[in-house]
């Protein structure tokens, strides 16, 4: 797939040498790569690659040895106490398993981030709520808890709370870790639906081929015994043409047979 024709070449993430470690242990070194500003973009490698570990890095919840992360080329990485939390509300995050708070209904996890970063009153947030819900396909259901849904529904949820400040890039943590592949190609149309209805910037984790292959602009692939890339661009292209055997067996793969970085 190709990147929209109007898409803006103006970056919304650009990564410059990255260092990622855990204590003495280097995960990821020199990690550079770019997010042009409405793409859907993959970082996609084998089992125990770094993938996680970069996005907490990207997202701030961990910081970085070394290097910079830029959003709209601005600073995130250094950036003041203050700069850092109006940076930190322009970007969602859909965790893995969707993260909802179980005590909570629906209407009540997708008005947190209202309640907690906006003045809007209450009648403004839950016409906000109904509509992320909408977005969603999830209209009806803000007095569910999120026991009472399956597990799609909850990943539809937790993109509704992601969507809620309306930013301007989403993160999805492997989305369809532990669905059947008809409910996780539901949810590649709905990212397909969010990117095309408002623009939005998608980056998601996954190592799944058939979500890579369906909507994904371009990826960047990691690998455990590089410590860092060793593909980016185009999916199709690298999966037929890259001359990494790496890259090409795990873009060649069966369906859902992650293989171990150092495989041959």
């Amino acid at each position: 797939m190709n990147p929209p024709e109007n898409a803006n070449d103006k970056f919304a993430i650009e990564i410059d040498g990255l260092e990622c470690r855990y204590g003495d242990r280097v995960v990821l070194e020199g990690v550079s790569f770019a997010v042009k500003r409405g793409e859907i973009f993959f970082i996609i490698g084998g089992n125990g690659c770094g993938k996680s570990t970069l996005l907490r890095h990207l997202i701030g919840l961990r910081m970085p040895a070394r290097g910079t992360v830029r959003y709209s080329g601005r600073d995130f990485t250094h950036a003041e106490p203050r700069e850092r939390q109006a940076l930190l509300r322009t970007f969602g995050v859909l965790y893995q398993g969707g993260a909802l708070w179980s005590s909570m209904t629906l209407h009540e996890n997708v008005a947190l981030p209202l309640e907690l970063y906006t003045d809007l009153p209450e009648k403004d947030r839950a016409e906000v709520v109904a509509l992320k819900l909408a977005q969603v396909g999830l209209a009806g259901y803000g007095d569910y808890f999120p026991g009472e849904l399956s597990g799609g529904m909850q990943r539809r949820a937790g993109l509704a709370r992601a969507l809620a400040l309306d930013p301007d890039i989403v993160f999805f943590d492997e989305p369809s870790a532990g669905l059947d592949p008809v409910t996780s190609l539901k949810l590649d149309e709905l990212v397909q639906q969010i990117h095309a209805t408002l623009g939005t910037t998608i980056v998601i984790v996954s190592h799944e081929l058939a979500s890579i292959f369906g909507i994904a602009h371009r990826v960047v692939m990691l690998d455990r015994d590089a410590r860092g890339v060793i593909a980016e661009g185009d999916p199709c292209a690298l999966r037929d043409g890259s001359d990494n055997p790496r890259v090409r067996e795990f873009l060649n793969r069966r369906s859902g047979a992650v293989p171990a970085e150092g495989s041959k």
